[in-house]
């Protein structure tokens, strides 16, 4: 780099791959907490399972993607459904055949597993 405008030019393509990133609307995000907390609860078998279930279904429109801490370790391993157009579902206490049905009800038929959710576990 021997120029502002070669520093300009980073700088942009760069922003470039964030836009990207955040502006994504199209599609279904699933996100599985994979920090350390989550790992030690769980949470690899889980992501397993998403990836295996919407490959089996050959779901094209499902992003299936790991992330750090989420913040509640104590309800490990932790999920969160974004479907655009609408709010974000956070899924807890999960496990393989959770994930299975999350897959079934929520992405495929559009009914989210309510007794999976953050709410139903703080009842």
């Amino acid at each position: 780099m021997k120029s502002l405008a070669e520093l300009e030019a980073i700088r942009k393509k760069a922003q470039e791959k964030v836009d990207l990133r955040t502006e994504r609307q199209e599609g279904i995000r699933i996100v599985v907490g994979m920090a350390t907390c989550g790992i030690a609860a769980g949470a690899r078998p889980v992501l397993n399972a998403f990836m295996e279930e919407a490959a089996k279904r050959n779901l094209k429109d499902v992003t299936i993607a790991q992330t750090g801490c989420i913040g509640v370790c104590r309800l490990e391993p932790v999920v969160e459904v974004y479907v655009p157009g609408e709010e974000k579902v956070t899924y807890v206490s999960m496990t393989p055949e959770k994930a299975v049905q999350i897959i079934n009800e929520h992405i495929v038929n559009g009914n989210a597993c309510i007794q999976y959710t953050i709410g139903a576990a703080d009842k």
